[in-house]
């Protein structure tokens, strides 16, 4: 049996996505990123994460390097795929084992990120270091696979909600307009989805009611 080459490295990195406002104030898929410090890539724009060390699990590395980067801590992480194409780093052989996680804007507002940390657009990235564009397009297209049988809308909202707020939820991570009747007719069916009984109070007109989902569905 051939010995393990020493010299292969371990990263961990994490997506996050986030619903805040476009330019245009409507709900927008956002993800953070660091800007790097050191070569190679010195000043691009990456994934937050860090090396794995001898006495960390990955989802620990995740976790901590997120925390530290960009004040985020989700209570969800899962690992999305592990890329580790043979020149994907120009210092050596580097494979990552990435993390992805979806926030709530209030967890965003409340988070207290390094300086160095900046948002963008999901759909409209600049030029990342590494081969992180091609990661969070393979993020991107998992979550919005996912976003047609699972009801992972729930990490983008409260605990109650309006089935407008639920639909412009879907809009924002498809990027496409839904048309409002057809979606109410199909989430009416959702056994996941609970009428609670009250309405969403302050609208000028009559108020649309409120709901909840039964449980934390799996994403």
């Amino acid at each position: 049996m051939t010995r393990p080459d020493s010299s292969i490295q371990v990263a961990v990195s994490t997506v996050i996505f986030a619903l805040r406002p476009d330019h245009n104030d409507l709900p927008a898929l956002w993800t953070p990123f660091i800007a790097r410090t050191r070569d190679p890539h010195l000043g691009r724009w990456a994934l937050p994460g860090g090396w794995l060390s001898e006495h960390e699990q990955l989802e620990e590395v995740a976790a901590r390097t997120l925390g530290e980067t960009t004040g985020l801590h989700p209570s969800y992480l899962e690992q999305l795929y592990t890329f580790g194409d043979l020149h994907r780093s120009p210092t050596g052989r580097v494979i990552s084992v990435v993390y992805w996680a979806l926030v709530r804007a209030d967890e965003v507002e409340s988070a207290e990120p390094g300086e160095n940390v900046q948002w963008f657009h999901a759909d409209h990235l600049p030029d990342l270091a590494f081969d992180h564009n091609h990661i969070v397009d393979y993020a991107l297209q998992r979550l919005r696979t996912k976003m047609e049988y699972a009801d992972i809308a729930h990490s983008f909202l409260g605990e109650t909600f309006t089935i407008a707020q639920l639909r412009a939820v879907h809009e924002a991570v498809l990027g496409q307009k839904l048309d409002a009747a057809n979606f109410r007719r199909s989430v009416a069916t959702s056994p996941d989805l609970v009428d609670t009984g009250e309405v969403l109070a302050g609208t000028p007109h009559r108020p649309p009611k409120l709901y909840r989902f039964t449980h934390n569905p799996e994403r």
